[in-house]
């Protein structure tokens, strides 16, 4: 049997599943296929430096934070890394643990604390970010101002769809 490019193959099946969308799904494996390669590419990048995708986002999250002259809670921290709670302690349980960041305490409520980067983890930061901003300006290259916006519009309204997939 001759095989058949897979959008043909997919509207070779259009008369069993009439809500099949060829096209759709032609787009939705290109992008699964580049999510893939951009999380193996970035755990490399980021395992060179002895962290993990969400080790890393808490430290970025803490740089950017003390470079604006605040700190953050570990709520707030989960928040922006788009993590539970439970993950966000997680994360912190390790980093503290590798002398990455530091908890201080709420001057006036015990029960809170923010999260602070150590002189370890601020070093780690201002050696690995150059870095990691030259790679992600030579993924970005091959796209002009312009296909760059009109990505960042298209990834919203994909991302707007998600819902269909999770919901029963």
């Amino acid at each position: 049997m001759k095989l058949v490019p897979r959008y043909e193959r997919l509207q070779l099946q259009v008369h069993r599943f009439p809500t099949l969308d060829p096209s759709a799904i032609e787009t939705c494996i290109a992008m699964l296929r580049l999510s893939n390669e951009l999380t193996g590419a970035y755990e490399a990048h980021f395992s060179r430096h002895g962290l993990s995708q969400g080790r890393f986002v808490v430290l970025v999250q803490l740089f950017l934070a003390e470079d604006a002259g605040g700190t953050l809670s570990p709520a707030e921290i989960a928040e922006l890394a788009s993590c539970s709670r439970a993950t966000m302690t997680g994360l912190l349980d390790t980093l503290e643990k590798d002398g990455l960041v530091s908890r201080v305490d709420h001057p006036e409520d015990r029960r809170m604390y923010s999260v602070h980067l150590t002189e370890r983890g601020r070093d780690l930061m201002q050696g690995m970010l150059p870095d990691h901003y030259r790679r992600t300006a030579a993924l970005m290259a091959h796209l002009s101002q312009d296909e760059r916006d009109t990505l960042r519009a298209l990834l919203a309204k994909v991302s707007a769809g998600v819902p269909a997939l999770r919901d029963p």
